[in-house]
């Protein structure tokens, strides 16, 4: 080829790239697609600015950009478009404020110089257009990485957004992208490069426009000289729990002793202490398998429906305000008889959902008679059957969920025709509007829709995130949604489900809170996840199964004891969680060591806490809470209004340090002439018989040495032998190896 050819080429490649140039310039900005980003990546649009209910100094813009339509009027028409400026936009009011020339409670948002910057002018400059019709959407996001682990030194990873659009085209959006840490962990800058604040693991939620994304971050320590202990597994969960600690180089503990697991086993599957002589036998048992026995044993425990109907209760609001004494009975026993007769999770989740008729006579029914009305309803199953918090999305998009106003309201709308009929209400006086005493019939209309909000449409009920079949309008939609809820396919209950039991057996979910699954809290384990989920659909939701697997996993028999790897810990199950004991939990262990149990009026002399239907005893309105009740509440027996565990509550406070320490529960208890003391003093057992059987019945261990020596010698040398002995069990009660499950 000839100079001159070259010559040639040169320039025509160059007109090309101008030409492109001029070109990618000559594009008009489009305001859903730059300007809405701009106004989320500067926090123009967020809660505590002017996406406020009430906005912000005469400025409301749309939540996080859910209403392009509403914030395009609000820029250029709301005030006489006092805040943009076509002809001057280097004036404008929303680029003065935004760079800090004019003065702005939120600061400055970016300079003169920035991207943000030149979107803005540009747009103003082009006439502030809207955009047209056939302007592409946003179709997805696509984040790399997605999760990745960094071992020191290395302290930052750059993350890249690119936006998939409806035409097919896609651009890299990272500067126009909101990051939000789900805590101090990292730091995300303007560039998308994420930097390491501290040691541990981030979520990092990235949000451009109205699609999400999530990018998982572990920063590790290095640890030189790190070597994986390389523990047996016991089965799949110990798989994916080990190979997670793996990666993150961190060691589980050992696995816990005997006696601890002993204790831990029995309050997880049962919420009551081993007897003396059900610790000796397992201590003194020599076979290998005895842990997977002891396991099979409790599940096939009257007990066992008595504590994980407690649990349901929790969820389903079965407390006397709403459906009565008598309501909570019969729904109580219901819980209870399908636990107990081993009816799958899902066939029960049916029964409810489906539920009408007489409350009375249909059990399952009273779960609508504390749900007045179709939002409620909504929430309360989408929390409780499928892991989904939605009250977010009643008034606005889900801020961290892809669940939008609509799907909220779509959903709502297979409750809207629940009627009830009233038959009696007995109340004791007319101040409460709440309180419901006697029969009431829940029945469904053939009408009765719910309109959208914002504009009034008419929604049919629709499924969360999957299709839903079109309905007949006189159609039983309850039904249609409770065999979608109970479909082994459904993609949200065996999950919630699965993480549900984890939560409790565990003390934190896979996903925690265990009934807050979102794109912005991802599980912990998600590999973890999937196989319970699939585990405990392929046998049927059958709770006992679930429960046996976890239960005979090294992961769950882990010590509570930390190493050097693990002690910064609280997520990844590398050792037990210690816990406190729940109220119930506590008062019947209680009950158990010192042989005493404490009375609820109106129910059978023996009832224990945990097997207690409701929230208040059956008394007269005058009639004072008895010790047992106090304690209950002062130990965080939740009053059940809400679907959720989370109104239980395990704060320590000083009401529960003086019923344990000087409470007239504790008191009556030790002071009982015909309890365990008393029994074992007329019997004749020696003092280092006593001492051994009240540490088996509170600890579920024998004595040290020098525990053996401190009691008897103090037990030797006290005037009063009985008295010695209460103050032996008062210890006992009031260590910390009493109070907490390890």
């Amino acid at each position: 080829m000839n100079p001159q050819s070259n010559y040639r080429c040169v320039w025509l490649l160059a007109f090309v790239v101008v030409f492109h140039q001029r070109n990618v310039q000559a594009a008009p900005v489009s305001f859903r697609n730059d300007v809405m980003a701009v106004l989320s990546r500067s926090g123009c649009n967020q809660g505590a600015c002017h996406g406020n209910q009430n906005g912000k100094n005469g400025f409301k813009l749309s939540l996080r950009g859910q209403d392009p339509d509403l914030d395009f009027d609000t820029l250029t028409r709301d005030t006489l478009a006092r805040r943009t400026d076509r002809f001057r936009p280097e004036d404008s009011l929303l680029l003065a404020k935004a760079t800090g020339i004019a003065p702005h409670e939120g600061g400055v948002r970016f300079d003169r110089q920035s991207l943000e910057y030149r979107i803005l002018r540009d747009w103003m400059a082009e006439g502030m257009r809207f955009d047209s019709p056939n302007t592409p959407l946003l179709r997805k996001l696509e984040v790399t990485p997605r999760q990745r682990v960094l071992i020191e030194p290395a302290e930052s990873a750059a993350l890249r957004v690119r936006a998939i659009f409806s035409d097919g085209t896609s651009r890299d959006v990272t500067r126009l992208t909101v990051f939000e840490p789900s805590n101090l962990g990292a730091r995300v800058d303007a560039e998308g490069i994420a930097r390491r604040m501290s040691l541990g693991e981030t979520t990092i939620m990235v949000r451009y426009l109205d699609r999400q994304a999530v990018v998982q971050l572990a920063f590790v320590p290095a640890r030189p000289d790190f070597v994986w202990p390389n523990p047996p597994e016991a089965n799949e969960i110990d798989r994916h729990v080990f190979a997670k600690l793996r990666t993150l180089r961190m060691a589980p503990s050992p696995l816990a002793s005997d006696s601890v697991f002993l204790r831990r086993a029995y309050l997880d599957v049962l919420g009551i202490l081993p007897t003396p002589d059900e610790s000796r036998r397992f201590l003194a048992d020599a076979r290998s398998d005895k842990r997977a026995r002891l396991i099979d044993a409790l599940l096939e425990r009257p007990e066992f429906a008595d504590f994980w109907s407690l649990k349901w209760a929790d969820l389903l609001h079965c407390e006397e305000k709403a459906l009565d004494a008598k309501g909570v009975r019969i729904f109580h026993a219901w819980m209870r008889r399908s636990i107990a007769e081993g009816v799958p999770l899902n066939e029960m989740a049916r029964e409810l959902v489906a539920g009408r008729g007489s409350t009375y006579s249909e059990p399952a029914a009273n779960w609508y008679r504390s749900l007045r009305d179709p939002q409620t309803r909504a929430e309360s199953a989408a929390q409780v059957f499928l892991g989904v918090r939605m009250q977010c999305a009643r008034c606005h998009n889900h801020p961290f969920d892809r669940w939008t106003q609509t799907d909220y309201h779509s959903f709502a709308a297979f409750f809207s025709r629940v009627q009830y009929r009233i038959v009696e209400n007995n109340r004791r006086d007319n101040l409460d509007k709440h309180e419901f005493v006697g029969e009431q019939i829940v029945w469904m209309d053939r009408s009765g829709e719910i309109k959208h909000p914002r504009n009034g449409e008419i929604l049919r009920p629709r499924f969360l995130g999957v299709e839903t079949p079109k309905f007949a309008s006189g159609a039983d939609r309850l039904l249609a949604l409770a065999d979608w809820i109970a479909d082994p396919k459904n993609p949200f209950f065996a999950r919630a489900q699965a993480n549900r039991v984890w939560h409790h057996l565990f003390g934190r979910g896979i996903v925690e809170p265990n009934d807050d699954f979102r794109a912005s809290n991802p599980p912990v384990n998600a590999p973890l996840l999937d196989a319970l989920a699939k585990d405990f659909a392929e046998h049927r939701f059958d709770l006992r199964s679930l429960i046996r697997t976890i239960m005979n996993s090294r992961a769950y028999q882990l010590s509570a004891v930390p190493n050097d790897t693990n002690g910064d810990d609280e997520s990844n199950f590398s050792h037990a969680s210690v816990r406190p004991l729940q109220a119930e939990q506590l008062l019947d262990a209680l009950a158990q060591v010192t042989g005493v149990k404490p009375r609820f009026p109106g129910y059978p002399s023996g009832t224990r806490a945990g097997q207690l239907p409701g929230v208040s005893a059956n008394r007269g309105r005058r009639q004072r809470a008895s010790d047992g009740e106090r304690f209950l509440t002062s130990f965080g027996k939740p009053i059940r209004l809400l679907s959720c565990e989370c109104e239980r509550s395990d704060d320590t406070t000083l009401s529960q340090a003086f019923q344990l320490i000087t409470g007239p529960l504790m008191n009556d208890m030790l002071g009982d002439a015909n309890n365990r003391i008393g029994r074992l003093l007329a019997s004749g057992k020696t003092n280092a018989e006593i001492v051994e059987e009240f540490y088996l019945a509170a600890l579920c261990r024998l004595p040290s040495a020098k525990e053996r020596e401190t009691a008897l010698a103090m037990i030797a040398r006290a005037k009063d032998r009985r008295a010695a002995l209460e103050d032996l069990v008062w210890g006992l009660v009031n260590a910390k190896e009493f109070l907490l499950r390890r």
